[in-house]
């Protein structure tokens, strides 16, 4: 007898009381449109302050497909969320947020591209209902790391879609303290698949992540993705050494020929000073920025810490 392959549904949790229970009834009514394939619906909730520990125990006590993590404290989403992914047992794990912003009914067509041969299949945006200055900020920071990447970036993508059990095992083979899917999967060169969709809104309650967040997970990501800001940091170095050479010779000369009349005057002083300081302060926070990721490797922290699993066998 030939087993149902396994299809691993995650979905990491913040205070999500009014979205968790609504998120695993539209799974399991999706699954259920899949009678050939069975399935694990694998949470992990990072500390909640509102009802969700409680309404996951329930699930998990009424449905053992059902398996839950529960962590000591918020450990943020990309810690958390890297975790209980890699938690994942199926023959296809796929990850959606509990937000509704990544659409349960896209499963089937992640599944059916799987099943032709890709390995990873990725919800592509065309649009978002969420606010316009933050997509606008998404599109560009998207450009961005385009232009800095050490290999070509797919744009417009998450991270949420599906992942083969081989690229899983490569993703947790890697030990990396703090994942970036995207940025990895670009890296390890597989072939993606995308399934287009528009983003809604969210469904309920609010994100966790504000603007400042999002900069800092993207000055983050540029970071491990591409050495090319440090390469910059001294290509700027040598040009502005160049001005200020070009500049000293200029007033040099000037002097020279009109030693009387030419009056140096102390604003291209101070506006140098201030040139050459602002430079400074940003190589060195060029700089700064891989000292952390080094930081965060060489200190080999867990990525959590649980306080108790729900479901799980082992």
């Amino acid at each position: 007898m030939i087993e149902n392959k396994i299809i691993s549904i995650f979905t990491p949790c913040y205070n999500e009381e009014g979205n968790v229970y609504n998120m695993y009834a539209a799974i399991k009514n999706v699954m259920e449109l899949l009678p050939t394939y069975d399935y694990e619906h694998v949470f992990i909730d990072n500390c909640s302050q509102d009802n969700t520990p409680e309404i996951l125990r329930n699930i998990a006590a009424d449905d053992k497909r059902v398996k839950v993590i529960f962590n000591v404290r918020n450990f943020g989403p990309s810690r958390s969320g890297s975790y209980g992914f890699y938690q994942t047992t199926g023959d296809a794990s796929i990850c959606l947020a509990c937000d509704f912003q990544d659409p349960p009914e896209l499963i089937p067509q992640f599944i059916e591209m799987w099943e032709k041969g890709y390995k990873v299949v990725w919800g592509k945006k065309e649009g978002s209902g969420e606010n316009g200055f933050l997509y606008l900020m998404r599109k560009i920071y998207y450009k961005i790391s385009s232009i800095f990447a050490d290999v070509p970036q797919h744009e417009d993508v998450t991270g949420f879609g599906l992942y083969d059990r081989e690229v899983m095992d490569h993703l947790r083979a890697t030990g990396d303290p703090n994942p970036y899917f995207r940025i990895m999967i670009a890296d390890f060169g597989y072939e993606v698949g995308f399934v287009s969709y528009h983003q809604p809104k969210r469904k309920s309650g609010r994100s966790s992540y504000n603007l400042i967040r999002y900069m800092m997970l993207a000055i983050s990501s540029i970071a491990n993705t591409s050495k090319a800001p440090l390469r910059l940091a001294s290509f700027l170095g040598v040009i502005i050494s160049c001005i200020c050479f070009i500049v000293a010779l200029y007033y040099l000369v000037m002097k020279l020929i009109f030693w009387y009349s030419f009056d140096m005057g102390f604003a291209p002083i101070v506006i140098g000073v201030f040139f050459l300081g602002g430079i400074q302060l940003l190589v060195l926070g060029i700089i700064g920025e891989y000292i952390g990721e080094i930081l965060t490797r060489v200190t080999k922290r867990p990525m959590v810490v649980e306080r108790e699993r729900l479901n799980f066998k082992d």
